[in-house]
């Protein structure tokens, strides 16, 4: 038979129409792909679950996290369930990715590098590990309190890769090669006063003449007056939860004598133990008063000492995957003696917003440039207890 003749023939025939259940799963494929690519190269949905950075950002506001600001990283775990962060609908452990497939990290280029003061949405660091039900996020933090054998024996106990951590998001305050210093919860970063964000919050001591605020007054100022943002310290002594603008407010009151930043330490038992980097022996630092501590920067180098091994243990050995060891009065990384160490990756210090009311990095230390997600964009929706929250929608988060 005649090629040529064979192939217009074939081209006449009228193609076979695709049946409605074809398209609809051809349409179905296409938007996943679709969406997946976006979500993992362009931008994400987040929604802010808890209070740590009011009033910047409020419980159930809705953003857009641009992947693109600082380069999209690409996945480490790549076979996973799309649509599902790390673990499968109506189950508290079933795995939503597998691990048979593990990739090195690597980031495309990004229009920026991660500024102070960004907005960051970033893998939560002390999450490789993780007690499930537990109300603590920390499993690490468990163990500092209990023991490790009776987390062990309370709770089921997993482990996640890097990009199947929880999500965090907080403000960048100290960048790779920074020095961040807290006095009296006022931030330094290289000696300078770090600038304060207009919607941060902070616990202050309002002494007045004896009498109580007024309770309408400080509504219409937006403070609230029910624990745990409020509470009486004695007969002319109040706790509040105050932005700079809300201090500036309360001290024009004639009734009000004082205002001092609220120090947990001042007010009860403090537990050093609890604060980063966990060394009563070397480290006596609260949330209001830290430091003053480098952050590394990929390429510095740092003298290992036993005042400061511990600020650098989790980054040598599990940040970077190294073995690190204490043997007859020297420290052994991968083996060979060393008294110094480079950094490979940048690390950066993460604060919320809410600054009494945030698990940050005070409390677990730096984050590791692999677990950087993206930098938090635009509110596209939020509602709260009087429904939608219209002045919120579509601002830009700064």
């Amino acid at each position: 038979m005649n090629l040529a003749f064979w192939k217009k023939n074939k081209d006449s025939q009228p193609k076979k129409k695709k049946s409605a259940v074809r398209e609809w799963l051809d349409a179905a494929i296409f938007a996943i792909i679709a969406a997946t690519l976006i979500r993992t190269f362009i931008f994400e949905a987040y929604t802010i679950p808890t209070p740590s950075m009011e009033k910047t950002l409020l419980v159930n506001d809705f953003l857009f996290v641009s992947k693109i600001s600082y380069g999209p990283r690409i996945p480490m775990t790549p076979l996973a369930v799309p649509f599902v962060h790390h673990t499968l609908p109506f189950t508290k452990s079933a795995k939503a990715y597998s691990e048979a497939v593990k990739w090195k990290y690597r980031r495309l280029p990004g229009f920026s590098d991660i500024k102070r003061y960004d907005v960051v949405v970033f893998n939560f660091p002390e999450g490789d590990t993780v007690a499930i039900d537990s109300p603590d996020p920390s499993y690490y933090n468990m163990v500092r309190q209990n023991g490790w054998q009776a987390v062990q024996n309370s709770f089921q106990i997993i482990q996640r890769p890097v990009d199947k951590r929880e999500n965090y998001i907080k403000r960048c305050m100290a960048e790779a090669g920074d020095t961040i210093k807290i006095v009296h919860g006022a931030v330094y970063i290289n000696g300078q006063a770090a600038p304060v964000p207009a919607g941060s919050q902070h616990k202050y001591i309002v002494e007045t003449t004896g009498d109580q605020l007024n309770g309408s007054r400080l509504e219409e100022l937006g403070i609230a007056t029910t624990a745990p943002d409020f509470y009486q310290i004695d007969n002319n002594k109040f706790l509040y939860n105050l932005t700079p603008a809300n201090v500036a407010a309360l001290k024009q009151f004639q009734i009000v004598k004082n205002i001092t930043v609220y120090q947990e330490s001042d007010y009860s038992e403090f537990n050093y133990n609890n604060v980063f980097p966990h060394d009563t022996a070397h480290f006596k630092w609260s949330e209001e008063n830290f430091g003053p501590m480098y952050v590394p920067k990929k390429g510095a180098t740092v003298k290992l000492e036993d005042s400061n091994i511990a600020l650098y243990d989790r980054i040598i050995r599990v940040y970077e995957g190294n073995t690190l060891e204490r043997k007859d009065g020297k420290f052994i990384i991968n083996g060979q003696p060393a008294d110094s160490y480079t950094f490979k990756m940048n690390y950066y210090w993460m604060m919320g917003d809410n600054r009494n009311n945030s698990l940050d990095s005070r409390f677990w230390g730096f984050v590791p440039e692999d677990h950087v997600v993206g930098k938090a964009w635009l509110i596209w929706m939020s509602y709260g207890e009087g429904g939608i929250r219209w002045s919120r929608i579509f601002r830009n988060i700064r």
